[in-house]
């Protein structure tokens, strides 16, 4: 047999293409979805990876109790109500926080009445605020008046309290310790009158890796809310 003649194994004679020999062929559709699959399912690999690079973000609420009433100079400070301009603003406040999407998932709070009466009033007017998990921590009284402790005692408490599941927290307390408290976080000059929440942010994969990285100064000021700002 010459050269020309010569038929190779698996050639068909007619066509001189491959055979598929006990193979049932693939139809060109099939094999193109097949690899969009693979592209897409790959493109998801990458993005999985990338997110899980990047610590979360921890979100940080520092509220100050709304306004309270001087009606009744015979009541300990710690017994004070809210005015009446104060439970407006606790409601302005709420909705505010809620159409930013800054509803925390564990509440920590003062004791004190002016604190746990501005929380009833944002839980009756934010349906968010009602599900978050809340604690009274009555040394949020008392540790507000004393200078340069209240940032190291909020980072203990939100440690003890938080789980990495957690990634929005509002501490509820008073001045001067609270705006003390979120100018040392952000390294800025803060100002909390009554009602303002300063809003915190700092990466983390925890609590306390965020406190770790972002440390006195590191934690970014995103805003603050009061009951007359345009938000």
């Amino acid at each position: 047999m010459n050269a020309s003649a010569t038929v190779g194994v698996g050639t068909c004679l007619s066509t001189s293409r491959p055979l598929s020999i006990g193979l049932t062929p693939v139809p060109i559709c099939l094999l193109r979805r097949r690899r969009r699959c693979l592209m897409i399912g790959a493109e998801a690999e990458v993005e999985l990876a990338a997110s899980e690079a990047q610590p979360a973000s921890r979100r940080l609420i520092l509220l100050r109790h709304a306004k309270s009433s001087w009606q009744h100079p015979s009541l300990r400070d710690h017994d004070r109500p809210l005015s009446k301009t104060g439970r407006i603003d606790a409601v302005t406040v709420s909705r505010k926080l809620e159409r930013m999407d800054w509803i925390p998932q564990l509440i920590l709070c003062s004791d004190a009445l002016r604190t746990r009466e501005t929380l009833n009033i944002m839980q009756e007017e934010a349906r968010g605020f009602l599900e978050a998990e809340v604690h009274f921590i009555s040394s949020y009284y008392s540790i507000a008046a004393m200078d340069g402790q209240t940032a190291e005692h909020l980072q203990r408490t939100i440690c003890q309290y938080s789980r990495d599941e957690l990634f929005t927290i509002m501490c509820m307390g008073h001045n001067r310790g609270w705006e003390e408290a979120a100018s040392m976080f952000t390294g800025a000059s803060v100002e909390l009158k009554t009602c303002n929440a300063a809003l915190l942010e700092a990466p983390g994969k925890s609590w306390e890796e965020a406190f770790a990285v972002a440390g006195y100064g590191g934690w970014k000021l995103q805003g603050i809310v009061t009951p007359s700002s345009n938000l």
